[in-house]
C-alpha cells in the first residue's frame, strides 16, 4: 500500500509541472491541447504538485 501512495505523489508532483508547463506555454504538448496558454492551470497543476509532495511528507513521517 505504501508503494501505492509513493507512486501516487509522485505522479501527482509529475503531473503538476506538466500543467504548470502546458499553462505557462512552455510546454505545448500536445498542440491541440486546451490547457496551453491558460493561467488558471498553472495554479491548478502549483496545487497539484504541493498535495504530492505533502503527501509523500506525510508518508515519510509515518
Amino acid at each position: 500500500m505504501r508503494l501505492f501512495l509513493h507512486c501516487l505523489g509522485a505522479l501527482a508532483i509529475l503531473l503538476g509541472f506538466i500543467w504548470i508547463g502546458q499553462g505557462s506555454g512552455n510546454f505545448p504538448y500536445p498542440a491541440s491541447s486546451f490547457m496551453i496558454d491558460q493561467s488558471p492551470w498553472i495554479l491548478y497543476g502549483a496545487v497539484l504538485a504541493l498535495a504530492g509532495v505533502a503527501g509523500l511528507v506525510l508518508l515519510r513521517r509515518r
